[in-house]
């Protein structure tokens, strides 16, 4: 690595120079060689990290010398143990509560980065808090008044914390971690997060990781980091080597048909199927019930029990298809994903980059199947442009398609009813309690338990 200027002028500038890392080749570089400590180098070979990815690789040893770091790098290429190594061992070096935050775009990325940083740090002790909205604020408010060293949080329950509960600040912060920074802010954050940054020390050490540099991103990194080191994985949206990415065309009409007769023909694999609306997830999930295709949807109008609920069954294997929005698209790590389906091509290019990046995780190789109808030609012309490749047409039997479509029809019909009733039920239920069933709570305790459900025990 190269350090292009060794002062520190402009450090606490409103616009603070960033320096760019010229990246050092890979010679079997260890995470001891980057600097990381004995306890913490056991907790990742336990986890099965042998060797520093090439993110971690570059923006751990600079995070160590107590730099701030903006890291770019595609999706599934390791950001979560890039910044939680460097926290944990400045935090064996000088213990102290409500250490670090860590802020994510949604509620899942929130739990899988605290089960990341716990696993981490079992060996020395690190306590965190997982503070997101849909859950009980007393069982948060119990948590947070308990001094756990780092808050792993959604911005806007973290901004309710902050004015709400009694004795809680984060005066003792010493980092703050925004992940899925682009996310962050296209999901209308910023404002939050603007709150946050008053409230919180200045002389703090911040990491700013995203796929991608967008001009609000641009806008964050000059208003809360100081003289960054900018670490450039990736330099422009792409998807990893060993992913196969195809394409189905038909019309509009038949795309239920040839998610079963896709789903039938891939029967045994694990599939994530991504659809645009909570309703037609919902739709699709009860279509695939109907056809003896055991599907289980995610979306964000779940409570959040069920949605760790849906997470865990996938992840443990107990069902094959998740059906989903772009909720399951950032950041999750679900091991070993065969196939992503594409049954709504994404209106942004780089919503696809990212829930193709559910499969084809830590080397392995994965494959992503788009649906186009007549509607979508210009949305895959575009996904083609940006990742600079185009897709191959995915064979498939036209013929033995449709024989299916008689079997579809009279699945799509019992769906709509279902559908239906559940809405009707739904809104009889608003109406008597005044609220829906999206603002179910359950404990932190409890969703913890549902978080770690999936995991394989030892």
């Amino acid at each position: 690595m190269n350090d292009s200027s060794s002062d520190d002028e402009g450090a606490h500038t409103g616009a603070p120079k960033t320096e760019s890392v010229v990246k050092a080749p890979a010679v079997n570089v260890t995470f001891a060689d980057i600097g990381v400590m004995p306890q913490l180098c056991e907790a990742c070979d336990k986890l099965g990290f042998k060797t520093p990815t090439e993110i971690q690789r570059e923006s751990i040893p600079w995070a160590l010398q107590g730099r701030d770091v903006i890291g770019l790098a595609q999706t599934g290429s390791g950001k979560t143990a890039a910044f939680s190594l460097p926290i944990l061992q400045a935090l064996w070096n000088n213990p102290s509560p409500l250490f670090a935050c860590v802020m994510a775009p949604t509620r899942e990325l929130a739990y899988q980065i605290s089960e990341t940083i716990e696993a981490l740090g079992s060996g020395i002790g690190a306590r965190c808090a997982v503070i997101v909205g849909g859950m009980d604020l007393i069982s948060q408010q119990i948590a947070l008044s308990k001094k756990p060293h780092i808050v792993v949080c959604t911005p806007g329950r973290l901004q309710d914390h902050l004015e709400n509960t009694k004795g809680f600040s984060l005066r003792t912060l010493k980092y703050l971690v925004m992940d899925e920074a682009d996310r962050l802010l296209d999901m209308d954050f910023g404002p939050k997060i603007d709150q946050i940054l008053k409230v919180i020390p200045r002389e703090r050490n911040t990491f700013l990781f995203s796929a991608t540099m967008t001009t609000k991103v641009a806008k964050l990194q000059r208003a809360s980091l100081s003289n960054p080191v900018k670490i450039e994985v990736s330099t422009k949206y792409s998807t990893v080597d060993k992913l196969l990415q195809y394409y189905m065309f038909f019309p509009f009409k038949r795309k239920d048909c040839y998610l079963v007769w896709l789903l039938n023909e891939m029967a045994g694999q694990s599939a994530i199927v991504f659809a645009r609306t909570c309703n037609e997830v919902l739709r699709i999930g009860l279509l695939l019930r109907n056809l003896g295709i055991e599907a289980i949807p995610l979306h964000g109008q779940l409570a959040m029990d069920k949605r760790l609920g849906a997470l865990n069954k996938f992840k443990s294997g107990a069902r094959n298809v998740l059906v989903a929005t772009d909720v399951a698209s950032r950041g999750l790590d679900i091991p070993a994903v065969d196939l992503v389906v594409n049954f709504d091509i994404p209106s942004f290019s780089k919503d696809y980059i990212h829930r193709v990046g559910r499969t084809a995780r830590a080397g392995r190789s994965g494959r992503a199947i788009s649906f186009v109808t007549q509607y979508d030609v210009e949305l895959l012309q575009r996904i083609e442009q940006v990742i600079g490749k185009k897709l191959d047409e995915f064979p498939g039997e036209k013929d033995a398609i449709l024989l299916l479509q008689e079997r579809v029809n009279e699945a799509q019909r019992m769906a709509m009813l279902e559908l239906k009733d559940i809405q009707s039920s739904r809104g009889k239920g608003n109406k008597k309690r005044g609220r829906g069933d999206d603002d179910k709570q359950i404990s932190l305790s409890e969703a913890k338990k549902l978080s770690k459900g999936g995991r394989r025990k030892n």
